[in-house]
């Protein structure tokens, strides 16, 4: 019979090397699948005074108010409208929860380790912090975000 300990690496191990893919001002970014909670519709959000400027405002998520962050504006891209494809990923690290909208979100692709290299000195401008890794799949690249550090920042 299969322990509590047996179960979570077994979860560990079907999650690894997995990342949840989206799209922003036409890159592709990719976020550790085990960080993401759920993909959500755009819906009101409540702006809260003296916020930063890419923290959009609140949702109220099930009766749990949650932090929104615009990642184009964390990125210092240009804004977009907000159209019927833009999403918010709801995110959880180290019990700190945050939702994130992007343009579109893309899929859940494996990229394994051996395929993920380190950020390169050029990556690391206003957004390289949190570069966790440049993930290769054929001739593309996704940029590996290190959620720990967006919602720490």
């Amino acid at each position: 019979m299969p322990d509590e300990t047996t179960d979570l690496i077994a979860h560990e191990d079907t999650q690894k090397d997995k990342y949840l893919t989206f799209c922003l001002a036409d890159e592709d970014y990719g976020l550790d699948i085990g960080d993401v909670t759920e993909i959500i519709g755009v819906q009101k959000i409540t702006q809260v005074p003296g916020m930063p400027s890419h923290i959009k405002g609140v949702i109220n998520l099930r009766g749990q108010v949650i932090p929104v962050m615009d990642m184009r504006l964390r990125f210092q891209l240009p804004p977009q409208e907000y159209d019927p494809r833009t999403c918010i990923i709801v995110t959880e690290v180290a019990h700190q929860t945050m939702g994130m909208v992007v343009d579109r979100v893309n899929e859940v692709v494996d990229i394994p380790e051996n395929q993920v290299e380190p950020p390169k000195a050029q990556t690391e401008g206003a957004s390289g912090s949190y570069v966790k890794g440049l993930g290769k799949i054929g001739e593309n690249i996704r940029i590996l975000l290190d959620t720990e550090k967006i919602l720490a920042a």
